[in-house]
Order: C-alpha cells, then sequence, then structure tokens
C-alpha cells in the first residue's frame, strides 16, 4: 500500500497514519509487556531465589547502595524471557557489584519484589520488577564481540585519564562517554544551571568527532566497505557509550546519512530527523519517556530550523552568527521540555554556551586521542598528553561555575508571556507585510478594519 502511493501529499499522510498505529501498537505492546511476563507472580510474593542474566548498563550510585539494570535468563532455574530487573544491591554486594561493566554475565542471589517508589521509573527502561540482591555468585566477561572491543577502548581512554585530577577525570569521562556517576553533584549542578549540562551528555557532536577521527582510514575504502566501517564505528561508539537516548538519536541520524549517500539520495537534515526519531521510537516506544531523548531531538530539531534563520538576521562577522544562531536555536528547541520537567530555563546558557563551545571540539577530539594513547603506552606518557585536556576542561568548568552564579532564568509563567508577545508580535508583522502588499503607498494601516 505505501509503495503505490510514494509520492505527494497522500503518500506523506499515509505514511504518518501508519507510523502512528504502528506506535500505538508497539506502545500497548511494551506496556502489557512490563504488567505480565514470566516474572510478574514471583514479584508481587516476593519470592527469593538466584537470578542469571546480562548487564544492561554499568552499575551506578554510592559505594554501598549500587543499582544497574539485569536482563534476565533464568531465575531460580526457571526461563525469564530475557525480562529486565532493576537489580539494587546494598553493602558488600553493592562494592562488588559495582566494579562490573555493561555486558559482563552475572549470578545473584536476591529477592524479587514489584517496582514501586522511586524504583517505579526503571519500568521506562522496561524492568518489571526489582531484584534486591544479597550476593554476587559468579560473574564472566562479555560474550558480545562488539562489547569486548567497546569496552576495552573504553577501559583504555579511562587509563589514559588516571593522571588527571579526580574532578577533572570525571569530567573528561562525561565529555567523552557521558558517564557522570563519579562526577561531584556541585559540579553537575553548576553545569545544569548554567545551561551547559548537555556538554555531559554524548550526542551528534561526540558522533561527529569520532567520525572524524575515522574518515582518514574510511575514505581509502570503497563504497560498500566505507559505508560497513562507518557503521562499525557508530555501533562500537555506541556501545561505549552505553546507547544512551541521546547517542541513539544521533548514531541513527548518521547511519541514515551514510546510507542515504551510500545510495546516491542525500536527505535534508530535517527529513533524517524525523525519520530517525521515527524508526527509533518504534523500536523502542518508551524513549518517549526519557527527557534525555526529548531535550537531543528538541535540541537537533532547534538547529534544523531555525539556526539559519537566526544567524541570517544577525550583524557580525559570519562565524559568530552562526554559532549564536546554533546556540539560540538549540536553546528555544529545548525550552518547551525544559520547562515542564525543570521549572526554569538559564537566559545565561545562551553567553556560556558561546564561551565554553569553541573547546568542546579540541577537547572531545584530543581527550579521546590521549586517552586511547596514554591508556596504551602507560601513566607517564599519559599525564604529558593530557595536559592540554586538563587546560580545557579548567576553561568549561570555570564557564559554568561563573555563569551558574548569574540568578538569570525564567519560569513557566514568565516564558508563557514572552510566547504570547512573540506570537502577537508576529501576528501584527504579518499583518502589516500584507497590507504593505495590498495598500501599496496608503501604508499598512489600510489593510486593518476599523484603522481610520
Amino acid at each position: 500500500v505505501v509503495a503505490g502511493a510514494t509520492r505527494g501529499r497522500a503518500g506523506a499522510a499515509l505514511l504518518v497514519v501508519a507510523a502512528t498505529l504502528l506506535g500505538g501498537a508497539g506502545m500497548q505492546r511494551a506496556l502489557d509487556g512490563a504488567v505480565h511476563s514470566p516474572l510478574s507472580v514471583a514479584a508481587r510474593r516476593y519470592t527469593p531465589g538466584t537470578a542469571v542474566g546480562t548487564l544492561v548498563d554499568d552499575p551506578s550510585g554510592p559505594r554501598f547502595a549500587v543499582r544497574a539494570l539485569l536482563r534476565t535468563a533464568t531465575f531460580d532455574g526457571r526461563d525469564a524471557g530475557g525480562r529486565t530487573l532493576l537489580a539494587v544491591a546494598s553493602g558488600d554486594a553493592a562494592s562488588r557489584l559495582r566494579v562490573l561493566e555493561a555486558g559482563d554475565r552475572i549470578t545473584v542471589i536476591g529477592t524479587l519484589g514489584p517496582l514501586d517508589g522511586y524504583d517505579a521509573r526503571a519500568r521506562w527502561h522496561h524492568a518489571v520488577a526489582r531484584l534486591r540482591v544479597d550476593d554476587l555468585v559468579d560473574f564472566t566477561g562479555p560474550t558480545d564481540p562488539v562489547l569486548r572491543a567497546a569496552n576495552a577502548l573504553r577501559r583504555a581512554v579511562l587509563r589514559g585519564a588516571v593522571g588527571l585530577p579526580s574532578t577533572e577525570r570525571a569530567l573528561l569521562e562525561g565529555f567523552l562517554l557521558g558517564d557522570t556517576r563519579s562526577i561531584p553533584e556541585s559540579v553537575v549542578d553548576d553545569f545544569r544551571a548554567s545551561g551547559l549540562g548537555h556538554l555531559l551528555a554524548v550526542s551528534g557532536a561526540n558522533v561527529a568527532f569520532v567520525l572524524a577521527l575515522a574518515a582518514p582510514v574510511l575514505r581509502r575504502l570503497g563504497l560498500t566497505a566505507r559505508l560497513a566501517g562507518g557503521i562499525t564505528v557508530l555501533v562500537v561508539f555506541g556501545a561505549m557509550t552505553r546507547w544512551e537516548p541521546s547517542v541513539l538519536r544521533a548514531v541513527a541520524m548518521a547511519g541514515l546519512v551514510m546510507l542515504a549517500t551510500y545510495l546516491g539520495r542525500p536527505a535534508s537534515a530535517a527529513r533524517v530527523l524525523v525519520v530517525a526519531a521515527t524508526l527509533l521510537l518504534l523500536a523502542d516506544p518508551f524513549l518517549v519517556h526519557s527527557v534525555g531523548f526529548l531535550l537531543s531531538g528538541a535540541a537537533c530539531a532547534g538547529i534544523v530550523t531555525l539556526s539559519s534563520r537566526i544567524a541570517a538576521r544577525l550583524p557580525g562577522p559570519q562565524p559568530l552568527r552562526e554559532a549564536v544562531g546554533v546556540t539560540l536555536g538549540a536553546q528555544l528547541g529545548v525550552t518547551p521540555v525544559l520547562l515542564p520537567v525543570f521549572g526554569t530555563v538559564p537566559l545565561v546558557a545562551l553567553l556560556a554556551n558561546l564561551l565554553a563551545a569553541p573547546v568542546v571540539g579540541p577537547l572531545t577530539v584530543w581527550g579521546l586521542l590521549a586517552g586511547v594513547v596514554g591508556g596504551v603506552l602507560g601513566p607517564d606518557v599519559a599525564r604529558v598528553l593530557q595536559l592540554p585536556t586538563l587546560a580545557l576542561l579548567g576553561w568549561v568548568r570555570t564557564v559554568a561555575s561563573l555563569a551558574a552564579r548569574l540568578p538569570i532564568a525564567i519560569d513557566t509563567r514568565a516564558a508563557w508571556g514572552i510566547a504570547a508577545l512573540a506570537v502577537a508580535a508576529a501576528a501584527v508583522g504579518r499583518l502589516r507585510s500584507r497590507g504593505g502588499v495590498r495598500g501599496g503607498r496608503e501604508g499598512p494601516g489600510a489593510a486593518l478594519p476599523g484603522a481610520a
């Protein structure tokens, strides 16, 4: 049916309806799977047992209170259908679980229970129950070759940063890998208050920098091999960053651009964004509950639709106009998400991003290269290689700290007022332009009824 209506508005409308129906069906299936699973009855009865499964993400939390998502193969010897559990450990079990990585296969003893309170949010990560872990019995490394390669590269990058001060090392992990577990809460608060929190979440810029690093090798390959190599780089990098929602969006868009180029059918950024977001939401409807996914998509939409228009209307040199256009476009894009979730939007974000943005590219590229090389050659070499990284991190941290101290933000009520004024101004401008066309020399007032 879709093939018969590939052109015109009818085809587009049909695709929208089909995507909506598929999305609704997928959401209902996901919701039903969260309620009815092989572990549902055992969870309601608080059943103790032994769980065998694979860690979906890196265990996180304080040293003696660790949480992780566990894709469970069996529970107490019975098939668990690969359902995800929220594993919660404390005491010695937590300290042992914390050193493991995503992809590790583990055997733990614990008690199943329903998701309630704070833990209920884990259902949007497809968790069907909570497993309170009493003991870690056994573990082995990943069997997936992609995860093995990703974890090896990840460890090399982290080894290469071992000579940095603890806070700067944690920040570098956030910049390169999106891992914010070790960043002090006060520093995270500064980045959020200054509008720089997105720098600690891996997204499109990081993917672009990684592909730029791989470009000298990929260019030497044929078209098919280049596509396969580019997709491999994307998959390994996505696994290194644990497939955070913002990474999913960026990797999906990059993959679609590669495919379109390979097929000789380049597409606009707006179309790529829409297709990528649609495919991801069809694959995982629960992404609609991910703030990271919403912010990433909204920022990208703001850049695609607004940045060039803003830059065209600004005075000054082109590089500055483009930088302001991208920053302001992204900020306007994420505002509808930030206000309902966080209650305020920092107006200082524009200035903070303009000051921090020029060093983000060099910081990402050099930090990644120095991390890998330093991780291979040893800590002494790594300390020297990371000196530029330390300076760049210091600059970004200083910008975040100073900007966070400026109490310049708008809340929901102020945002609605500004939006109303903007709509009114746009309407007046529209009417004035129409009046100028229709009324000739009579002026814009001639187009307004009762203007005389």
